[in-house]
């Protein structure tokens, strides 16, 4: 019914995999004419511009207290001692932050003493993590140390509340009616 066709044992350790194929030898570039004047030049491939990013990082060896908010991204790779909360925060292996951290993704290769809420969480091997996180999606690196309870949160749960960016007061707006 099967028939083997050939063998690749030849140097392959006996595995079946076929040998890789010579690489072709390169050709000698041609000489082309200079263009002229008169002979259009054939357009230039379109460069892409180096994607916009809105990355703001925290350099090893630098210590910050105090909360960071905004709508970019946060690479961590010093000390933090407040509560973040921007769209992506990636904390690098030299990097801690402690208090709260609210993300929509979060990449943790280093420290976080507080707890987590975001929409995507993911510990690497050399993360550790001491707090409650509240997530949609987590995943968890063999390696990677974490102490504290996790919540999924979906957008048709209750705790899905906290994903979402808090909404200004209304608070700050003080309503006085004059006697009548």
């Amino acid at each position: 019914m099967f028939t083997k066709s050939k063998s690749y044992d030849n140097g392959s350790q006996g595995l079946g995999i076929p040998p890789a194929p010579e690489p072709a030898p390169a050709p000698a570039p041609a000489q082309t004419p200079l263009p002229t004047a008169a002979a259009p030049r054939a357009p230039e491939p379109a460069r892409t511009a180096p994607r916009s990013s809105n990355l703001s990082t925290l350099s090893a060896g630098v210590k910050y207290e105090g909360n960071i908010s905004g709508a970019g991204e946060l690479q961590v790779d010093g000390s933090l001692k407040g509560d973040v909360r921007v769209s992506r925060v990636v904390i690098g292996e030299g990097g801690s932050v402690e208090g709260t951290v609210h993300a929509d993704v979060l990449d943790v290769r280093g420290r976080v003493s507080g707890a987590i809420v975001a929409k995507q969480v993911k510990l690497y091997a050399t993360a550790r993590v001491e707090g409650d996180i509240t997530q949609e999606q987590l995943a968890i690196d063999q390696g990677a140390w974490f102490q504290g309870r996790c919540n999924q949160a979906k957008r048709d749960t209750p705790g899905a509340a906290m994903l979402e960016a808090p909404k200004p007061d209304k608070a700050d707006k003080a309503e006085t009616k004059s006697p009548a």
